[in-house]
């Protein structure tokens, strides 16, 4: 590994999120190279190897990105990889489908298996990402670091869903496993956190057709976005007078007021350790600050945004995600 520090940054080309951190590091003279995975292999030239004995790969990784930037990497000199929300790779036209899948999962396996491989911090991993994106995950270790969390079931089974429904006696919500963003047809679609009060409308849906979730629902004072960065929390209250921002706070923006806010050590800590937990360095974390005083956690959002609330609070998370990163393994 070379004592050099180099920041490699895998993202979509405008995204605003990756400028904040990226200007950051720049402004400090930190040596910043950024790609999308689209750009692989039909602009971009990996030239890699591994030497038996040695500590990682080895090689270059060359050529021209969609906007139009000459880049080239030494792979021995990246010391952190910011990963977020990379496109998918763009292949060469021409191709048959079978021939089109099996030359996405190379460069996938292969491409992707060579940075996998360089012994530097990653922002985040990507499979630690992939693990840590399935939510039935999150909430068995958020209990397990001591954090409160909903009551949930995970089902298809409609006569199951319903005799949980009523034995809460109370009213619950349904939320996407999957999150909030889905294609359908041209467009995509947001589906938010929906309340219900009816336990019979569990039976006359199509429970069967996939799996679904539903938690109690929790009252709240406001809900609350925690940004753990490393060893560093960042929380914001989300104050909302809105109807549909009060069960789900993505679908009215323009009604939400933000706060930074002091979480209590217990739940500042247990934050920490669940990101630790799940292999994790950076997460935007959900939670409900309850009537009598509970902080409840719903999710992480592996890749989730800061952006706006950073803006709105002028709170450095652009800085400390920097500091990560230019730190790398050190950190």
């Amino acid at each position: 590994m070379s004592t050099r520090v180099m920041v490699l940054i895998l993202a979509a080309p405008h995204d605003k999120t990756v400028d904040r951190v990226a200007v950051e590091l720049t402004g400090r003279g930190v040596p910043v190279t950024r790609m999308d995975a689209a750009d692989f292999p039909t602009s971009l030239r990996m030239a890699a190897n591994f030497t038996p004995g040695s500590t990682g790969w080895a090689g270059t990784v060359a050529g021209k990105t969609e906007d139009g930037r000459r880049v080239r990497v030494d792979l021995a000199d990246v010391t952190s990889i910011y990963y977020r929300h990379p496109t998918q790779f763009r292949l060469p036209e021409g191709m048959s489908g079978p021939e089109r899948i099996f030359a996405y999962n190379e460069a996938r396996r292969g491409f992707g298996g060579v940075l996998q491989g360089l012994d530097c911090l990653w922002v985040n991993d990507p499979v630690r990402t992939a693990a840590a994106d399935y939510k039935p995950v999150q909430l068995v270790a958020a209990s397990a670091c001591g954090l409160h969390v909903p009551e949930t079931i995970v089902a298809n089974d409609a006569n199951y869903a319903f005799a949980w429904a009523e034995r809460l006696g109370r009213s619950f919500i349904y939320k996407p496993v999957g999150g909030i963003w889905h294609p359908e047809d041209s467009e995509i679609r947001m589906i938010y956190t929906e309340r219900i009060e009816d336990p019979s409308l569990l039976k006359e849906g199509r429970l069967d057709l996939t799996a679904h979730m539903f938690q109690e629902w929790i009252e709240k004072v406001h809900e609350a976005r925690a940004i753990v960065v490393g060893e560093q929390v960042f929380a914001f209250a989300i104050h909302t007078d809105s109807p549909a921002g009060r069960v789900d706070w993505r679908s009215d923006y323009d009604a939400n007021r933000y706060e930074v806010v002091e979480l209590p050590t217990a739940v500042r800590d247990g934050l920490v350790r669940l990101h630790r937990k799940l292999g994790l360095v950076y997460g935007a974390c959900d939670l409900i600050r309850t009537p009598d005083g509970r902080w409840v956690f719903l999710e992480t959002n592996t890749t989730g945004e800061f952006g706006w609330l950073e803006a709105a609070c002028d709170v450095p998370i652009a800085k400390a995600i920097a500091d990560l990163l230019e730190r790398g393994n050190v950190a």
